[in-house]
């Protein structure tokens, strides 16, 4: 794959990192309405399960969906490492791999504290 096609899927990668946060925003925002209305202090135990459950599986496809676009796009800087007469643009995407390391750290940390917050706001 030449230069141009490499930095097209470097995009494409970059792109479903965003898109797989938007479902879950959606939901969170959703719960956070729900949570200040108080809607949750005089839900049964079913609904508030209910809640929690649709949080984490849709937080855990996110994760997961995110999670595996990073590991391909580690993959892409090698194969971008090794263009020759590489433009500048390729040459500071191939020495990102740090970035895309911290990331999947604050992607994983980040879910897991915005689940205990849902957790916290729906069960109190």
């Amino acid at each position: 794959m030449d230069e141009h096609g490499l930095l097209v899927l470097w995009n494409t990668k970059r792109q479903h990192i965003i898109t797989a946060q938007v479902a879950p925003a959606l939901v969170l925002i959703a719960i956070m309405v729900l949570a200040v209305q108080g809607t949750f202090a005089s839900a049964n135990d079913g609904a508030k399960y209910l809640a929690v459950g649709v949080a984490a599986v849709t937080g855990f496809l996110a994760i997961v969906s995110q999670y595996a676009a990073i590991r391909e796009a580690q993959a892409l800087l090698e194969d971008l490492a090794k263009v020759t007469n590489a433009s500048a643009l390729t040459k500071v995407i191939a020495s990102s791999r740090g970035f895309l390391s911290l990331t999947t750290i604050a992607i994983v940390g980040l879910g897991l504290a915005i689940f205990a917050l849902v957790i916290w706001s729906v069960l109190g």
